[in-house]
C-alpha cells in the first residue's frame, strides 16, 4: 500500500512490492497472480462469508433480512481493517482499471448472495433484488466508513444504510 501511495499503482512493479515485503518475486507470485491481487485477494473470503451467513440465517428471515444479517457479519469481519480499507480505497479510486475491477467484484458478490438466497428458497426476482440492494447498501456504508471523519463501526454504518433503504422503499 505504501508503494501504491508513493509511486502510484501503474508505476509500482511486482519486483518493488516483493523487495519492500522482503520476498522474492517467485514467492510473491505464489500468493498473488498479479499486483492487483494485493488489493482484491480477500474477495473469495468475503464471498464465502456472505454466502454462509445468508445460508445460515434463521428460517423465518425474509430475503432482505438474510442479506442484512450477512452484511453485518461482513462488517464485523472488516471492522478491524479500517486503515487498510482507507488506503486500499484511495488506490482504487485513483485508477479507472481498478475501479472497474471493484465493480466486477461487487457484481460477483451480488450474484453469490442471490444464489445463496435461491438456495434458501427465495424466488426470482426477490433473490436478485435483495442481493443487489444489499450490495448497494454495503457499498454506500463502506464508502461512508472509509471516507467519513467518524470512527463509527462499519456494522453501524451498514445497519443505518439498510434502514435508509427500508425507508426509501416504504416512503410514499
Amino acid at each position: 500500500m505504501d508503494l501504491y501511495r508513493e509511486r502510484g499503482f501503474d508505476q509500482t512493479t511486482v519486483a518493488e512490492i516483493a523487495e519492500r515485503a522482503g520476498l522474492t518475486e517467485r514467492t510473491f507470485f505464489r500468493h498473488f497472480a498479479d499486483k492487483r491481487e494485493v488489493l482484491f485477494g480477500g474477495s473469495a473470503a468475503l464471498v464465502e462469508l456472505l454466502v454462509h451467513s445468508v445460508t445460515d440465517a434463521p428460517d423465518g428471515f425474509s430475503p432482505i433480512d438474510a442479506v442484512a444479517s450477512a452484511l453485518s457479519a461482513a462488517g464485523a469481519l472488516l471492522q478491524g481493517r479500517r486503515e487498510f480499507a482507507r488506503q486500499r480505497q484511495a488506490v482504487i479510486t485513483s485508477n479507472p482499471e481498478l475501479q472497474e475491477r471493484e465493480l466486477i467484484k461487487m457484481a460477483s458478490l451480488a450474484a453469490a448472495v442471490a444464489g445463496a438466497l435461491r438456495q434458501r428458497g427465495a424466488t426470482e426476482p426477490a433473490a436478485s433484488l435483495a442481493a443487489e440492494a444489499g450490495i448497494a447498501v454495503f457499498r454506500v456504508a463502506f464508502e461512508r466508513w472509509v471516507n467519513g471523519p467518524e470512527s463509527r463501526p462499519l456494522p453501524e454504518w451498514i445497519d443505518e444504510s439498510m434502514q435508509e433503504l427500508r425507508g426509501v422503499i416504504t416512503a410514499r
